[in-house]
């Protein structure tokens, strides 16, 4: 399924990595984690992230939002965990992985 949002796509993350270093955009990046994830579970699922964009006043079908999970969802779990989350975040940035040192298996996700 391919998903038209009708604007373009510009990649903020490696200006954000030369601004934060990549200590600091792991942080933002597990601080993105927290924010669309079931606090009890630990874990992004489908009804948190259905609640996050709720609340953040997005417009997305569930059928988008499976997409999404599905898209991280290296486990198959149905969830996303930190991990999984940031990994994503890596191969949705068209320039992020061109980056040298940037590898998404080998940071600190203790942040």
């Amino acid at each position: 399924m391919e998903l038209d949002y009708g604007f373009d796509f510009e990649d903020c993350f490696p200006s954000m990595i030369a601004r934060l270093g990549a200590e600091g955009f792991i942080g933002e990046l597990c601080n993105g984690f927290r924010l669309l994830m079931d606090v009890n579970m630990g874990l992004i699922t489908f009804e948190s992230l259905k609640m996050s964009s709720y609340m953040l006043g997005l417009e997305v079908r569930d059928d988008e939002l499976l997409c999404m999970l599905m898209e991280g969802d290296l486990d198959g779990d149905g969830a996303l965990n930190q991990m999984e989350f940031c990994i994503l975040m890596f191969r949705l940035s068209p320039c992020l992985m061109d980056m040298q040192g940037m590898d998404p298996l080998h940071v600190n996700l203790d942040v």
